[in-house]
């Protein structure tokens, strides 16, 4: 009799709920190749290579700026940073003699944009944000009024001003930062947050919502706890001294706290029985921290070249998002915001969301038609490189330098570490990718860089070789 009635109740009763929990977790300098499935040998990290087995692994995965608060402005606002004004990690560096001056740039969200978790507020979510927020502008009026719970959040667990943890322990207790207890004597600060991330879950339960964890870590200064230390300073050992793979055993242990706060949170939604109405997902706000760091890709953090911008990306949704597949197709940060506007069940909102593309139907099916024409980067600030701007088109990828107008020309296709310069063989392209790039810039009011009347080449010279040797 119980059989009968199961097969008479309709089946859209057993289907996927509208409105999902969300998990969206976002490590910091995290590296190309610092997860086993992205190919790390030195690191370990089996719960994040058991959730790529269980979901969908991205090899065109980006970052929508070589360093932090760009992106993070990106994700919540469905908007390229060009866009929104919000070009360089807050407060940015300062190269006083440099040829070209940097634009007027915003530090902080504007109120009138309406955020991810704005979005998903009002469509019945409830919100909770965990780490590092870095979208602040500091020393100002309103500073106070950029906290994540005046961008959409109704809890807020660590986010502030910092870029990096600058409590009195740093990665360790006590942590000063704002809704996390500063615990006891030796606590991590991975695994408070963790903790705070756990609690909101279970507090929850009878509700969608949307969980924001945006770990400081794998920012510096790098610190772990010593027994992890120890282990992989013994690691390291055997591993030879190959510059292809970072084996800095503090960073080795920084990411295998990162991998068991993850593997925390899966058994937590196992636990809860809400796996199978939750989509995960994994991705960094710019590459690694150090060269080698990004899995054999030029550049790292700060620089134009892939290793600065190409990011891993994982996503799982048992029953929605096919387990154990690999998708091609090119997502970045912006494209979150509609995406998970559809997961929820909620209607898009172009007019936020101006330049995100909702790429749902490829993480339904890594085979699915889907169009991605261009991607673009401008960055009008000094870093680690010079000042420039970016266009990947199809597998050919433009870099132009703002001081000098010189460009560099990629096909990713063939040489994805980009060691050969094509712009001599193929000055067409260069003209074409140009036009475009320009074109793009006009479109979205990118702010330009002017002439700087306090330009000293000798001492902008010296300023750069100290800020290289200081890896600042």
């Amino acid at each position: 009799m119980k059989l009968l009635i199961l097969l008479l109740v309709p089946a859209f009763l057993f289907a996927k709920p509208e409105k999902p929990n969300i998990v969206f977790l976002l490590v910091d300098d995290l590296g190309w190749g610092d997860f086993g499935c992205y190919g790390a040998e030195f690191y370990e990290t089996p719960n994040i290579d058991r959730l790529a087995k269980e979901g969908m692994l991205f090899t065109n995965g980006y970052a929508a700026c070589t360093v932090c608060s760009p992106t993070r402005g990106a994700l919540m606002t469905g908007c390229y940073p060009a866009r929104i004004h919000l070009t360089d990690w807050i407060t940015g560096h300062q190269y006083r003699y440099a040829k070209l001056s940097p634009p007027e740039w915003s530090t902080k969200i504007a109120h009138q944009r309406i955020t991810l978790p704005e979005a998903l507020k009002e469509g019945g979510y409830e919100t909770g944000f965990f780490g590092k927020w870095h979208l602040m502008p500091i020393g100002k009026e309103d500073f106070e009024e950029h906290y994540p719970t005046n961008h959409g959040f109704d809890l807020n667990v660590g986010g502030r001003e910092w870029g990096q943890p600058k409590g009195r322990g740093r990665y360790f207790s006590p942590f000063d930062m704002p809704g996390l207890p500063d615990g006891e004597e030796g606590d991590y600060l991975t695994d408070n947050l963790t903790e705070a991330a756990l609690d909101f879950m279970e507090k929850r339960r009878q509700a969608p919502f949307f969980l924001y964890f945006s770990y400081y870590t794998l920012h510096g200064p790098l610190m772990a706890p010593k027994p992890l230390v120890e282990k992989y300073r013994e690691k390291a050992k055997g591993s030879g001294n190959s510059r292809k793979q970072n084996t800095n055993p503090i960073r080795a242990a920084m990411v295998e706290k990162l991998d068991d706060s993850i593997g925390r949170l899966i058994k937590k939604l196992d636990e809860l029985g809400m796996t199978d109405d939750t989509i995960v997902i994994l991705t960094g706000d710019n590459g690694g921290n150090y060269a080698d760091t990004s899995g054999g890709l030029k550049g790292f953090k700060g620089f134009s070249h892939e290793g600065g911008v190409r990011v891993p990306l994982i996503a799982k949704m048992p029953g929605v998002i096919p387990a154990n597949t690999t998708s091609k197709t090119p997502v970045i940060s912006m494209d979150f915001y509609p995406t998970l506007l559809h997961f929820a069940g909620l209607p898009a909102r172009p007019e936020q969301h101006l330049d995100g593309l909702d790429v749902s139907a490829v993480l339904k099916d890594p085979k699915a038609a889907f169009k991605r024409e261009r991607l673009y980067w401008h960055y009008p600030h000094y870093h680690r490189t010079k000042p420039y701007a970016a266009i990947r088109r199809g597998d050919w990828k433009l870099i132009e330098f703002f001081e000098t107008g010189k460009t560099e020309l990629y096909d990713l296709s063939r040489d994805g570490n980009e060691k050969v310069d094509q712009t001599t063989a193929y000055r067409e392209i260069v003209v074409d990718l140009k036009e475009d790039l320009h074109a793009w810039q006009k479109s979205v009011g990118a702010q330009m860089m002017t002439d700087n009347p306090n330009h000293d080449p000798v001492k902008a010279a010296q300023r750069a070789k100290k800020k290289k040797r200081n890896k600042k």
